[in-house]
């Protein structure tokens, strides 16, 4: 990538997402999130600020699956994909990892995400998932939401809020890398700057993606 190649529209909408913090990015991920349509805002921003501060909570644990690199992330517009079976896997795209770098470089967020830490906030990130499939942090972060779907004398049954679980692997991710941003703006840039040479295949299903594909 040149500078050339990042247009002025694509740096006018960065600097439009760089504007916003974490939280927002949060809540932004939340109401393009299927089942979350009409939902108050604000309780989508009590959710989005409720699962930063969890995942951001959650001590570092090392992740348990084999990690393999792949090329063709850009075309998927993935940045890494984790699968359960038949075993525990991280697969990193190594040409969305190279274009995230390049891109921290060219906008000058270096400061933000030092080099090398995409790769392991990728890494940090699916650990979370693999966390919240396996473990009991699933039911904490549940919890945590306080979504109740029903109460019955002392019986208490919480929902489960989609894409809570993006924005808890986001923050610990930020804060395990020490990272001075969400990996959630990086990744809502790459996907700006990465639309014009691929096409609709780079976008992600959400305007501000998480490029993280997930297969249990």
């Amino acid at each position: 990538m040149t500078a050339a190649l990042l247009d002025r529209a694509a740096r006018t909408a960065i600097s439009a997402l760089e504007a916003d913090d974490d939280v927002e990015f949060g809540v932004r991920l939340l109401a393009n999130t299927p089942t979350h349509e009409g939902r108050d805002p604000e309780l989508l921003r009590h959710w989005a600020r409720t699962a930063d501060a969890f995942g951001a909570a959650l001590p570092p644990v090392a992740s348990t699956a084999r990690i393999v690199e792949s090329d063709g992330g850009l075309t998927r517009g993935l940045l890494a994909r984790y699968t359960s079976r038949p075993a525990p896997t991280v697969e990193l795209f190594t040409d969305t990892l190279a274009l995230a770098e390049e891109l921290t470089d060219l906008l000058g967020w270096r400061h933000w995400y030092p080099a090398g830490s995409v790769r392991a906030a990728a890494i940090a990130h699916e650990a979370v998932h693999e966390r919240l499939h396996h473990g009991p942090a699933k039911k904490s972060l549940k919890r945590a939401l306080d979504h109740v779907v029903l109460r019955a004398g002392r019986h208490t049954l919480y929902g489960h809020v989609a894409g809570a679980d993006e924005i808890a692997a986001h923050a610990h991710a930020r804060t395990v890398c020490g990272l001075g941003r969400s990996p959630l703006l990086l990744t809502a840039a790459l996907a700006t700057a990465a639309e014009p040479r691929h096409g609709s295949a780079a976008r992600s299903p959400h305007p501000h993606p998480h490029p993280h594909g997930r297969e249990k």
